[in-house]
């Protein structure tokens, strides 16, 4: 699919054509630039890292309410420390994908 830039504020625009005016800044559409193959290579593959990563974010999010349960539930010693670190782990992962979409978005590659 074509991705249409816009030169005022960046936003992209999947479509044959660009739109008549920006819907994030309302630049007009001679505000557009075609961007070559290689780039708009680049910002599918990003969407593609960054809606993994956001996957990754909510199953760490699902992890850590299950553990939070184990941990209500006190079976037993052994399995509250499997959980507690359970969600500890899921913590730590939610915070390196949130570091990484942070250097995503710094380098203009959230897409």
């Amino acid at each position: 699919m074509i991705k249409w830039q816009c030169s005022v504020c960046g936003y992209i625009h999947d479509g044959d054509e660009a739109p008549d005016k920006c819907p994030k800044c309302g630049a007009p559409k001679e505000k557009f630039i075609k961007m070559e193959e290689q780039a708009a290579s680049l910002v599918e593959r990003a969407r593609f890292s960054n809606n993994l990563h956001m996957e990754l974010l909510t199953l760490m999010e699902r992890a850590k309410e299950i553990c939070d349960k184990g941990i209500k539930d006190e079976l037993d010693p052994g399995c509250v420390a499997v959980f507690k670190t359970s969600m500890a782990a899921a913590h730590e992962v939610q915070q390196k994908v949130k570091a990484e979409l942070k250097t995503h978005m710094n380098k203009g590659k959230w897409g």
